[in-house]
């Protein structure tokens, strides 16, 4: 390959993942799947900056899209997200391997990008965490920058890592890459630009402290799971092993994968060595040592006495319930597992005689994981599509006005499944697509188990008999939505008054003046201030000419 094929040899190869991936998804319309809910516009509502009643799961992810969203069409920010996700979890692992040749630089695209980990998140609809695994290489390419003391490094780390940052786990995961990358040394400079860009998330958990408590019915629930015959742990070594089975690809099950697991996380162990003789001893031990802490804690629920474990940290520990889920932590493994596979492959083919021998080696690896998990292509062989949003939820939105109160969404249910979306299992719109707070029932049924919701507020409505009672819970609208599974109470609505009524949504008003909460903007908005001046600052100084501005002055280059 010559010098111009192999420089656009690993883009390319990027893209073309991309929209393997995406290609079914790009037309008109929005991608509803689990908790992926975009909204043709979305609003800045209290939830959106942690703000509200519930824990601040989505922030600033909500806020970030409402204001994306008041630039470009709610369907395009969302294709934008999860094209650039697969784009950038591909370059950026391939340009993180150090290495000379275009071809390992391929395998460590394909290994990163294509994963069960970026298939399960993104048929659950988990799009931040996407995006943050797409984050991960560039944070720890910036953090070895910043371990040499390289130029403008720290403003590297601002600016990769400030997408990465829309969610809790999104944020943990991001500046744990970022400390170990940057090293010890640097703590002092890495430590606080992680809590700054995590400050719109860790104000309102702070000033929420009493109730960050989540149900420990969750650890059990939430746990990850055998995909295979294999136990559990396997499947985690392979990225996978996400709780809801049913957003497992097919080919998870196949008696194959996991000895290709085991053979492939053991030839990956062996790339390690050469890692640390081209990174350095340190900075390869770290990311190994947090890829084995990330296996460890996607696994522990599954290990003996970690279920007792993680339980009582959930029961007493606030914040504790960032620990369900366990499996979303693996993305720390992926960096180590696919560095480490794609250098093992290039020293084995450095023994082969022939250049073809070499590259046909490198091909077979780097389309390993295609060919084992074929059916991440093409939106999951169609289990994702696009689906327009009736009419009715822009005249319900037109409707709301300025009265106060927040919408009540009954059925009482978080998910939804509607026959314009092809009764596709997805989370209630309503919190993302109207203008006002909207309280959904977010108890959770997963198999047996029933989870409690986080919102306290949920149990003043499941006690109310009529909407005078929901009018003094805080409630000022009613909001019914048809062809979903779920009853609703007829005495809720039997002293309410319709406002508007269409084939999937009716609007009732309940009567006199509901009380209304205070919000304590303040704290929010300054910690989403803060964080934002950090990154706009980082971006003015990365494009501003900063090599002679610390002598106090921009001067022209000197003509030799």
């Amino acid at each position: 390959m010559d010098a111009p094929g192999r420089r656009f040899a690993l883009p390319v190869l990027s893209a073309v993942l991309a929209f393997a991936v995406c290609a079914p998804l790009l037309g008109r319309g929005f991608v509803l799947s689990y908790d992926m809910v975009f909204a043709p516009r979305q609003y800045f509502v209290p939830d959106a900056f942690g703000a509200g009643n519930t824990l601040p799961r989505s922030v600033p992810a909500d806020a970030a899209v409402a204001l994306a969203t008041t630039v470009l069409p709610g369907d395009v920010v969302q294709k934008i997200v999860l094209l650039l996700a697969v784009f950038g979890a591909a370059l950026g692992a391939g340009r993180l391997v150090p290495t000379e040749y275009t071809g390992t630089r391929l395998v460590a695209a394909t290994t990163y990008a294509w994963t069960p980990y970026v298939a399960e998140r993104l048929f659950i609809g988990h799009w931040p965490l996407l995006l943050t695994y797409a984050c991960l290489p560039w944070i720890a390419a910036a953090g070895l920058a910043a371990r040499k003391h390289e130029t403008h490094s720290l403003l590297r780390l601002v600016i990769t890592s400030a997408p990465a940052v829309l969610t809790p786990p999104g944020g943990v995961l991001a500046a744990a890459v970022m400390v170990v990358t940057a090293g010890s040394r640097r703590l002092w400079q890495t430590l606080p630009i992680a809590v700054v860009l995590n400050l719109p998330w860790l104000v309102p958990t702070f000033l929420n402290a009493g109730g960050t408590f989540s149900d420990p019915a969750g650890v059990t629930a939430f746990s990850a799971r055998a995909e295979s015959w294999g136990p559990a742990l396997v499947s985690v070594l392979g990225l996978g092993g996400i709780w809801n089975a049913e957003t497992v690809p097919g080919s998870r099950a196949m008696p194959l994968v996991p000895v290709l697991t085991l053979v492939v996380a053991a030839v990956a162990v062996a790339g390690l060595w050469p890692l640390a003789k081209r990174w350095g001893r340190a900075p390869a031990r770290s990311l190994s040592f947090l890829g084995l802490l990330g296996v460890l804690l996607a696994s522990l629920a599954t290990l003996p006495g970690g279920d007792v474990l993680l339980t009582a940290a959930t029961r007493h520990l606030p914040g504790a319930g960032l620990l369900r889920d366990a499996q979303k932590w693996v993305a720390w493994w992926a960096l180590p597992l696919a560095l480490g596979l794609a250098l093992a492959v290039e020293t084995a083919a450095t023994q082969l005689k022939t250049a073809r021998g070499r590259a046909a080696l490198m091909t077979a690896v780097a389309l390993l994981p295609v060919v084992t998990m074929p059916d991440l292509a093409w939106g999951g062989w169609g289990r994702l599509g696009t689906a327009q949003y009736p009419a009715d939820w822009r005249a319900v939105s037109e409707k709301l006005g300025d009265r106060p109160g927040d919408v009540l969404a009954l059925p009482l249910s978080a998910f939804r499944g509607f026959a314009w979306n092809a009764d596709r299992t997805q989370l209630d719109p309503a919190p993302r697509v109207l203008p006002s707070p909207v309280l959904v029932d977010d108890t959770l049924q997963v198999g047996t188990e029933r989870i409690a919701g986080e919102d306290p507020r949920i149990g003043d409505v499941r006690a109310a008999t009529s909407a005078r009672e929901l009018t003094a819970a805080g409630i000022g609208w009613i909001l019914v939505e048809h062809g979903t599974p779920g009853d609703v109470d007829p005495r809720l609505l039997a002293d309410a008054t319709p406002v508007w009524s269409g084939e999937w949504l009716t609007l009732y008003r309940t009567p006199g003046v509901p009380p209304v909460k205070a919000v304590a903007w303040a704290p929010v908005l300054l910690a989403n201030g803060v964080a934002l001046t950090l990154l706009c600052v980082a971006l003015l100084c990365r494009m501003l000419p900063m090599r002679t501005l610390g002598r106090g002055r921009i001067s022209p280059p000197r003509k030799e």
